[in-house]
């Protein structure tokens, strides 16, 4: 019962309360940023797709934090959960600032993702810190594809998604060496779909 109410918890904190970042938003001081309505608009669409990206974050590693029956495992996962909640804020606040919105669809990305990291953690800690390094492998090329994709000139986007970049290949390095196998080729196929799915959707809705 109280993994249940924990997990309750971080999901309604995740989806309606305002994230609060550890850590500063990364930002370029000598550069500020100056964008047109077509410009803010294509931007606050890809930020909108990296929110959702980290309300599944949150959603993966709480569900795999109960399944796993190793304590330190579980407080690895607790605190890849603290870090992702940077990402959360920054991306939060930065659609605010591009006048734009989250995801209408979140309470179904969250649900989605807690489903899948719990089926993850049942699979055994070694392929749950599997489907970790894939994870955060697929998102890190992502993101470089946003960063090719953002406007040159917005530079607060940028830093964003820069520093998130980086963030994501440490949790991969740091998955690895907590013991992680290899996922199957098919394995990684289907998340890939199902990231193709998530993004495609949640640029618009």
């Amino acid at each position: 019962m109280d993994s249940f109410f924990g997990a309750l918890d971080g999901a309604l904190r995740t989806l309606f309360a305002t994230p609060r970042a550890m850590r500063p938003c990364p930002t370029v001081p000598a550069d500020e940023t100056h964008l047109g309505l077509q410009e803010k608009q294509h931007a606050a669409a890809l930020m909108r797709v990296n929110h959702v990206g980290e309300i599944c974050a949150q959603a993966l590693y709480t569900a795999q934090a109960i399944a796993t029956p190793n304590e330190a495992l579980r407080q690895h996962f607790q605190r890849a959960a603290r870090e992702e909640t940077d990402h959360l804020a920054w991306t939060r606040a930065r659609l605010e600032e591009l006048g734009s919105r989250p995801s209408l669809l979140n309470p179904l990305w969250y649900a989605g993702a807690f489903g899948i990291g719990l089926v993850a953690g049942r699979l055994g800690d070694a392929l749950s810190l599997g489907f970790v390094v894939e994870t955060e492998r697929q998102v890190e090329q992502h993101l470089q594809g946003h960063l090719e994709r953002l406007p040159a000139g917005d530079h607060a986007s940028r830093a964003i998604v820069a520093q998130m970049k980086d963030d994501e290949a440490g949790h991969a390095v740091q998955a690895e060496r907590a013991g992680a196998a290899e996922l199957p080729q098919v394995a990684k196929l289907a998340m890939k779909a199902a990231a193709k799915v998530m993004t495609t959707t949640a640029r618009y809705v």
